[in-house]
């Protein structure tokens, strides 16, 4: 069984899963792939666990580092779960682009990487907005390129 919540972030609503144990989806309310990989049968439940993604939010929001990242069961194919593991390595304020993660990884196509930071369920915590085009450029974001913008200006005037 799933369980979710609620929280109201200065972007939106946002929507987020537990499978009892840890984090399994962050998502913005009605977002490319909104929660996608939430089983359908899931109820809302105030779980104590919700509270440390919760307090995550609320200083991430406030313009600080977070400094802790809870406890994470993002569901996908080993290779997205091996590009978000490169994702949670980007540091706050500071971006990296698909190329950049296709080479540590290993990997010949960008478009693939590309994918993965795309069908990413752990918005934010697992930062996928710190991802750029080759030249700099905002290139999608399943919350939208607006929310992108937000979230990367946050993360530089919090420095």
């Amino acid at each position: 069984m799933e369980y979710t919540c609620h929280y109201d972030s200065p972007l939106g609503g946002i929507t987020l899963s537990s499978d009892g144990e840890a984090l399994t989806g962050l998502w913005f309310d009605g977002q490319k792939y909104f929660a996608d990989t939430l089983d359908a049968d899931h109820a809302e439940k105030p779980l104590p666990f919700f509270d440390e993604a919760v307090r995550w939010l609320d200083l991430y929001f406030a313009g600080v580092e977070p400094g802790f990242t809870p406890q994470l069961h993002p569901r996908g194919s080993a290779f997205r779960r091996m590009v978000w593991n490169v994702l949670l390595d980007i540091p706050y304020g500071h971006t990296m682009t698909y190329g950049e993660i296709a080479r540590r990884l290993g990997c010949r196509s960008a478009q693939a990487v590309g994918g993965a930071v795309g069908r990413n369920p752990v918005s934010l915590i697992i930062p996928c907005h710190r991802v750029l085009g080759a030249n700099g450029s905002l290139t999608g974001y399943a919350g939208g390129t607006d929310k992108k913008r937000s979230l990367l200006e946050l993360e530089q005037t919090a420095k």
